[in-house]
């Protein structure tokens, strides 16, 4: 493994765990065992290795007695400066919760070997699947072993003890060698009782070892069967009608007897083997009932990713999301409304991090598909407030409705590949008609090499010599045959007259999918409120759905703004986006017309991060990168891999009055450019420190601080320059030139932020997170300075009450009495044609930071 996975997992704007770099000890090989509390408790055991920590995730932590031998399973390599990390990974955010260090110290080989030699031997024990060694820990001493398990997966091993003078015979866990009064404990003292990393489950207290794609363990003989929705294509608003996200993961049955529990799937396959958390979870509810849910596996994201729920290994949050209730204290409920078994059930479910309750809106089917849509959810459901439970029917009381046009397929066989492309060409896909298979089309598209390989191994025992097909089938390539067994998922344009899926796309596996259920999907036409019917493919003399309806009233309104040969649609100017102040899209619109030749020099070139708010201030809104299909020709952009998204992403370059325009028209409230242009991406123009305020800071605080910072660089030589940030805060600014990294600049304002919070000790400090710092601290975010990070481009506006704006001022106004809410959309325009663009200067000669570090070395504060 390498960093670069370690990398792609996380987004260093928002964690505060170190970049990955490769660094090596000079005398002694050092290891760190970090306590960490995310979707669940466990440990992390590191050992410097080449550089880097190998890692090993160990839920039920380490032990001294050699009867114990720890599951731990092997992660990402990490770099060498996380053994020091302690702290909070934000929510939403890959391994977000909290990480505390248990032990460290520093270990060698079992002949404790000079460093060199002892690394040799380390790394040939970690190849073999065979790892010995010695800690020298303030909790672990002596021998230890780490073992691969033979016949599982490469990333499965035991942790083990052998029985020398510092081992142990009495039971050993590792959570007595805790502080009370650790992050975590406190965490867990007041969130919930305390409870025992790596705890037995429910049903047989045996956690799998092995992550496998497919969870379902053997058959029971009694089960209760889920109710099932049918599909349609557009969402609705109707008062008669819930709505709830649709989750991307495995249907699951929960019949919970106090502390019995019988996890299952759709099918009857248990699940408690595979998935002990969600299990342990449900048997400390202390309830007797009978649940329906979904298993999900949230990403670094916190979005739903059936992907890594396939392949679960206990490093992201598992969740059961528990949307229906069938039984509770015996009594079958069934025949209750909808909204009765939901309010029941809300009331049943605690407060618990692996079992959820599923929420709901009413009425609004349109706006909330087009949330979830904003948000990455693959669709939602739709369900009558007063629908009864029939269980194992499909049943058009429930709807759900994708996102993308999905089908579930019978993989059939596949086609020879061509060119480089190995295992496989295309798969060919069959759905059931009755008794027969249907041809409905076949897909080369939506593979990698590992899936190429896996699909393979899986269908190389199910190859026959006939057709499973009674219609001739015509392929590009020669094609293999195989029993008609296997089930996929599939997203197409649109489905041909003669039932073909155009243009499909491979998405997954579905394992917990039986082929003889696979069919082309029945879409009941639906009823509004008024009774009118909705069709799937409406005439011209037909009603329209709900969303074309509102398509085409968008197009009425419609106006352009020529710029030159450009052309720019505007739609919905008179939407409101300041309902207190009756501000609209046009007025953001005709703003940044105004005031465009000031904003445009700190646009050009540089990647947008757009802040979306479409619906206005009170839309919380979302952040959008990738340029995508829907962004006009002569809107230029630029291609940079993300490792936060693992991915290329194509970033917008706003390098015209055209593409400022159409941001606008997206609803980009505020501008939010890189601080480097695509000229020189890794040598950004400027520094910025933002001075963010906490909860009890007052302004005049803020001034306060500005002035320090201004104080301390101009003993180092820098000029500065500051502006409101149209917020609570204030941003100062020191120019650069292209000269420097970020990595250099980031070190600069760190020690900047270091002097001033030695100047202004009670109420600044360099702590990001809030509960460390308290609200009475503002927070000097050096951290600003990354490569990629954004920040509110001057002269921009805020989605914030009151319409302000990040204005530049000169620092003679940086004093008492100066509010953020002195610049706004109604007065900007005429103070900026007055001021001119007093900011300029931060795109000019950059700063000596060299000099300036030797000038703070001497300076006395």
């Amino acid at each position: 493994m390498s960093l670069r996975l370690y990398n792609k997992k996380r987004n260093f704007q928002e964690t505060p765990e170190p970049f990955g770099k490769k660094r090596q000890t000079v005398r002694r090989l050092a290891f760190v065992i970090q306590r960490h509390k995310a979707s669940h408790l466990h440990y992390d055991f590191r050992l410097e290795m080449a550089g880097v920590l190998k890692s090993w995730a160990i839920p039920k932590g380490p032990s001294l007695n050699p009867k114990d031998k720890r599951l731990a399973m092997m992660t990402e390599d990490h770099p060498y400066n996380y053994k020091d990390f302690e702290g909070v990974i934000p929510e939403g955010n890959y391994g977000a919760g909290i990480v505390e260090i248990w032990d460290s110290g520093f270990y060698s080989d079992i002949d404790n070997s000079e460093k060199t030699a002892a690394e040799k031997k380390l790394k040939a024990g970690l190849k073999s699947g065979s790892l010995k060694f010695r800690l020298y820990g303030k909790k672990l001493k002596g021998e230890f072993a780490l073992v691969r398990l033979k016949g599982k997966e490469d990333n499965s091993w035991l942790l083990i003890k052998p029985d020398d003078e510092y081992a142990v015979h009495e039971e050993y866990n590792s959570e007595d060698y805790t502080p009370k009064d650790s992050p975590i404990n406190e965490w867990l003292a007041k969130n919930r009782p305390a409870e025992k990393v790596g705890a037995k489950s429910a049903s047989n207290g045996k956690q799998k070892t092995k992550a496998h794609s497919s969870p379902e363990g053997k058959k029971l003989r009694n089960h209760i069967p889920p109710m099932l929705a049918k599909e349609t294509e557009s969402p609705f608003d109707d008062q008669e009608w819930i709505f709830e996200i649709k989750w991307d993961g495995y249907r699951a049955i929960a019949e919970v007897d106090n502390k019995n529990v019988l996890l299952y799937s759709r099918s009857g396959n248990t699940f408690n083997d595979s998935y002990p958390v969600i299990v342990e979870a449900l048997s400390r509810l202390n309830i007797h009932a009978v649940l329906d849910g979904e298993i999900v596996v949230l990403d670094e994201n916190g979005l739903p990713s059936f992907q890594l729920l396939q392949n679960y290994n206990y490093e992201y949050p598992l969740i059961y999301y528990v949307f229906d209730l069938l039984y509770v204290e015996g009594k079958n409920i069934c025949s209750l409304p909808l909204l009765e078994r939901k309010r029941t059930l809300k009331q049943l479910l605690k407060k618990n991090e692996s079992v959820k309750y599923s929420d709901h809106i009413e009425k609004s089917g349109i706006d909330f598909f087009d949330a979830a849509g904003k948000k990455g959810l693959e669709g939602i459901m739709a369900k009558k407030k007063d629908s009864l439970y029939y269980s194992g029917v499909r049943t058009g009381n429930w709807l759900k409705i994708k996102h993308n046009k999905a089908q579930e397929a019978i993989i059939a066989g596949f086609t020879k590949p061509r060119g480089s492309r190995k295992y496989f060409g295309a798969l060919v896909l069959g759905v059931k008609d009755g008794d027969r298979l249907k041809y409905i089309g076949h897909t080369g598209s939506g593979f990698n090499t590992q899936s190429l390989k896996k699909i393979s191994e899986l269908l190389e025992p199910l190859i026959q010599e006939e057709s499973p097909f009674d219609e001739p089938v015509k392929t590009n390539m020669p094609a293999t045959w195989v029993k008609p067994v296997l089930v996929c998922e599939v997203k197409y344009t649109e489905i041909t007259h003669d039932g073909r899926l155009r243009h499909p796309i491979f998405m997954r596996l579905r394992d917990d999918k039986n082929a003889k259920e696979v069919t082309m999907p029945d879409i009941k036409r639906l009823k509004t409120a008024d009774g009118k019917t909705q069709k799937q493919n409406p005439s011209k003399k037909e009603s329209k759905s709900p969303v074309k309806e509102i398509r085409l009233r968008r197009k009425k309104n419609a106006k352009e703004i020529s710029f030159g040969k450009i052309k720019v649609k505007i739609t919905n100017r008179n939407k409101i986006f300041w309902p207190e102040e009756g501000l609209t899209k046009g007025d953001v619109i005709d703003y940044y017309l105004r005031i465009a030749d000031y904003i445009m020099p700190y646009l050009r070139g540089r990647p947008q991060s757009l802040k979306r708010n479409p619906n206005g201030i009170k839309d919380e809104g979302f952040f959008h990168k990738d340029a995508g299909d829907e962004a006009p020709e002569w809107v230029e952009s630029i291609k940079i891999f993300s490792a936060s998204a693992n991915k290329d992403i194509d970033y917008i370059l706003c390098n015209d009055k055209a593409t400022l325009a159409y941001l606008n028209n997206l609803g980009c409230i505020e501008i939010n450019p890189w601080h480097s242009t695509i000229k020189a991406l890794d040598y950004p123009d400027y520094l910025v420190i933002d001075i963010d305020p906490s909860e009890k800071n007052t302004f005049e605080q803020v001034i306060e601080t500005a002035n320090m910072i201004k104080e301390i660089l101009d003993k180092a030589g820098a000029a500065s320059y500051c502006k409101t940030s149209g917020a609570t805060g204030l941003h100062v600014y020191v120019p650069l030139g292209k000269k420097y990294t970020y990595e250099q600049a980031k070190d600069f304002a760190y020690h900047v932020c270091k002097l001033t919070e030695k100047q202004l000790p009670d109420f600044t400090s360099l702590k990001r997170n809030l509960r460390k710092r308290g609200k009475k601290h503002i927070y000097l975010d050096y951290l600003q300075n990354r490569r990629g990070q954004t920040i509110t481009a001057p002269y921009s506006l805020r989605p914030r009450p009151g319409a302000p704006v990040s204005m530049p001022s000169r620092w003679r106004e940086v004093k008492s009495g100066l509010k953020p809410s002195d610049f706004n959309i109604h007065n900007a325009v005429e103070r900026i044609k007055n001021t001119g663009d007093i900011f300029s200067r931060i795109l000019g000669k950059g700063t000596d930071l060299e000099k300036c570090l030797e000038r703070l070395n001497k300076a006395v504060f």
